[in-house]
């Protein structure tokens, strides 16, 4: 009763308010209506202006050579008119040359952003190298680092003799780059009355096929710092126990074969990209920045390594219990973590190929996405190990957050950031499961955990592609050659899901198979694994000359009788 009296006193004033309102804004809302001689004219058309008649500058208000030689504090005479390059001095500054800087400036940006982000990638090898070394033993420092500076030499010339043209060489043109044009062929087949890619062919030596071109070489630093990142992944699941010799065989092989097929499939226009527009499976296999062409790819090859040079010694107890060998400097592996979540703003948000034009602007939204799935990648991966086991795990809380990262890799791109912290909470808490997994039932060693947080969290962040995927991206307008924005399964898209399914067969089939026949056969003719001697000495002075830490030597106790095996006594000195 109360609150009818009230409506009742409120009523008046709220219709007042709503006329005196309404009265200024009825005048504008008003539009004459258009007479019909007025409707039937149309408007002058504009002449349009010469790209080469010479433009007035004095209109642009140059600062003078005194302004200029005042010097410019505020930078406020800094790029001007005057700073437009002119292509005929005779003429001057035209409209064609005003219009030639602004495309050369849209492309400069994004050479430029590209090539940063390319750099930031590249450093993420340090981080790679001192995780692993962090997680291995003292006695292995300089063997690991030492894998781990050479994957950059060795996967970058075979790159660059091949991969990049086998991945890139049909690609197309390039539009944030300003065309990547000699980048026109692929070896393609036909089946089932569709045209599908499966290699490039122009970019051998970065010479062939036209390809000693600046938007070439701006796209080959980029794609082969990518490259560099799944081969050094191989590295840390091997660790230990891996011939040098063979660690450097399969290391080529990956740079040039493994990873430039699948990546062709995904990204230069190959079949897998192409299940959208052959089969209408959403926008084709999407993947923004290589949860599967880079992680899933280097993790499976790994798993592959891993499984043919078999377990450290004292790895498994003879009833197949595992035995946990600490890597011997914590400190190093977080630090590592770090480096590479930083170098991650290089890995995601640079898969845009430009800050200009086709939607590149969000790339903060990239960014954003990269930094919240690793951190509730870290944190799934902390309250696991707190849960379970009672204490947080520093080394798994850190391989949480790189699970998450690595997980966020392929949707980045393409999701909101609700979508972006699910995927990362469940990398963290998957990572843990995969490392027990191949711990206690596959009996795997992988020292560090690389195919957990690369191979099972690649393959998730793949998955996640077609699950999350909102729809709200926007590279100029299509994506794979299929108009609109990817859609996973959950706004409405279960196609897009089908073709992410089809992507993991494939890593799975070609990749994982491929990697293990070709590593046996290195098994087979030079061996992928050292000798129980050299093992247990470690491998830093056997394999690589030296050790890694100098001052801290192993000896062995000569007043004892002689004791073989594991067991013998050593004394540690400094």
């Amino acid at each position: 009763m109360r609150l009818r009296k009230r409506l009742t006193r409120c009523l008046p004033a709220a219709s007042i308010l709503l006329v005196l309102c309404g009265i200024p804004a009825w005048p504008q809302n008003q539009t004459p209506p258009a007479t019909p001689s007025q409707a039937a004219t149309p408007p002058a058309a504009a002449a349009a202006p010469s790209l080469t008649a010479p433009l007035a500058l004095k209109d642009a208000n140059p600062p003078s050579s005194d302004d200029l030689a005042k010097g410019d504090p505020g930078g406020t005479l800094t790029g001007t008119v005057n700073d437009v390059a002119v292509s005929d001095a005779k003429k001057g500054l035209t409209l064609g040359d005003a219009v030639n800087q602004i495309g050369q400036n849209k492309v400069a940006i994004n050479f430029v952003w590209t090539l940063v982000a390319g750099f930031l990638v590249m450093f993420m090898q340090a981080g790679f190298a001192i995780v692993e070394t962090g997680l291995c033993r003292a006695k292995n420092a300089s063997h690991t680092m030492m894998m781990n500076f050479m994957v950059y030499g060795f996967g970058l010339f075979a790159y660059w003799v091949c991969g990049f043209a086998f991945q890139m060489g049909g690609v197309g043109a390039t539009a944030n780059l300003g065309g990547t044009a000699p980048l026109s062929s692929e070896y393609t087949v036909n089946f089932l009355g569709k045209t599908w890619g499966l290699f490039g062919t122009h970019g051998f030596f970065l010479t062939q096929g036209g390809t000693y071109d600046v938007a070439v070489m701006v796209l080959f630093l980029f794609q082969m710092v990518f490259m560099d990142t799944a081969t050094t992944i191989v590295t840390g699941a091997a660790a230990e126990r891996w011939k040098y010799v063979a660690f450097a065989i399969s290391t080529f092989f990956l740079g040039a074969i493994t990873y430039p097929f699948f990546a062709n499939w995904a990204w230069g226009g190959g079949w897998l990209s192409q299940l959208g527009a052959n089969f209408g499976l959403g926008h084709g296999y999407c993947d923004f920045a290589g949860s599967g062409v880079v992680h899933a790819v280097g993790g499976l090859t790994g798993l592959a390594v891993a499984m043919l040079v078999g377990p450290r010694l004292g790895k498994y107890n003879r009833n197949g219990s595992p035995n946990a060998i600490p890597g011997h400097d914590m400190v190093l592996v977080l630090t590592g973590c770090f480096i590479l979540a930083f170098g991650w703003f290089g890995f995601n948000p640079g898969s845009t190929l430009g800050a200009s034009g086709n939607g590149a602007l969000r790339i903060g939204s990239i960014a954003v996405n990269t930094m919240l799935a690793g951190c509730t990648g870290s944190f799934g991966a902390l309250l696991y190990m707190w849960i379970r086991y009672g204490k947080p795990d520093a080394s798994m809380s850190g391989n949480g957050l790189l699970a998450g990262l690595v997980a966020i890799t392929a949707p980045s791109g393409f999701v909101n950031t609700v979508g972006a912290a699910i995927i990362g909470l469940v990398a963290g808490v998957l990572v843990c499961l995969s490392v027990e997994f191949f711990d206690r039932v596959a009996k795997v060693d992988d020292p560090v955990g690389a195919i957990s947080v690369h191979g099972a969290n690649g393959l998730w962040g793949v998955i996640s592609v077609g699950l999350f995927a909102d729809g709200k991206s926007n590279y100029g307008g299509s994506w794979n050659g299929v108009p609109g924005s990817v859609t996973g399964l959950f706004y409405g898209d279960p196609g897009q899901l089908i073709a992410q399914l089809v992507g993991v067969a494939t890593l799975l089939g070609f990749v994982f198979a491929a990697s293990f026949v070709f590593n046996w056969v290195v098994d087979v003719l030079v061996g992928q694994r050292v000798s129980p001697e050299t093992e247990l000495e470690g491998l830093d002075v056997p394999e690589m000359g030296a050790l890694g830490y100098p001052e801290f030597v192993l000896k062995v106790h000569r007043e004892q009788a002689p004791i073989t095996g594991i067991g013998a006594a050593v004394e540690a000195t400094t």
